[in-house]
């Protein structure tokens, strides 16, 4: 039986799940001293177990890609190994419906996640690049490579996004999903308020 299609899969999809570093960012992890603050409370989101802060950087594109999925109907969520203040930070100002933190097995969080949407694997889409993410994009409905990942995850994948990640990579994904599903025109109008003159409804 062929394969289908990375459009064919698309189709399908109403959850986006994604890795972070390296896909949501471009992989750079920065590690700032704590300054100490003898005899005074330090504010929770500057507190850190091992005496350092982790500062890592997103790209508005990414931002803006969530809020076009959520318009155009996908549901988004980010799966990730380490623990990160500043991922969930992130994740809360993009208002993502599934948080994954400090996750060791990345195909046993994929599937919980997809059971608690009540979805089937084959609609749900995984963004990731590295060997650590090919468990959950092997029983996706549609596996994405950033362009930046391991030559051993593009080989897997269903769509290599034309950015980088934490370059708009998530974009793409988002992008591609929704012009598969014939949404994008319609999705972008509404983004910003302007409807299309072909578009009836």
């Amino acid at each position: 039986m062929p394969k289908l299609s990375g459009q064919a899969r698309a189709r399908k999809i109403k959850l986006l799940l994604f890795d972070v570093d390296g896909v949501l960012t471009d992989g750079k992890l920065f590690f700032i001293p704590e300054k100490s603050q003898p005899s005074s409370v330090q504010e929770p989101a500057q507190q850190s177990a091992h005496g350092q802060i982790e500062v890592k950087g997103f790209h508005a594109h990414d931002g803006v890609a969530v809020s076009l999925a959520r318009l155009g109907g996908l549901k988004t969520g980010l799966i990730t190994k380490r623990v990160s203040e500043t991922v969930a930070l992130r994740a809360r100002d993009l208002k993502l419906e599934y948080i994954r933190q400090g996750v060791e097995d990345k195909r046993a969080s994929f599937d919980e996640v997809v059971r608690q949407a009540g979805l089937k694997p084959e609609e749900a889409a995984f963004a990731g690049d590295d060997v650590v993410d090919l468990p959950a994009m092997r029983v996706s409905g549609l596996a994405i490579a950033v362009k930046n990942a391991r030559a051993e995850v593009k080989r897997e994948a269903d769509y290599v996004t034309p950015h980088a990640g934490g370059d708009g990579a998530l974009r793409d994904a988002v992008e591609f999903i929704l012009k598969a599903q014939g949404k994008w025109k319609r999705v972008v109008g509404d983004y910003i308020g302007v409807r299309s003159p072909k578009t009836s409804n």
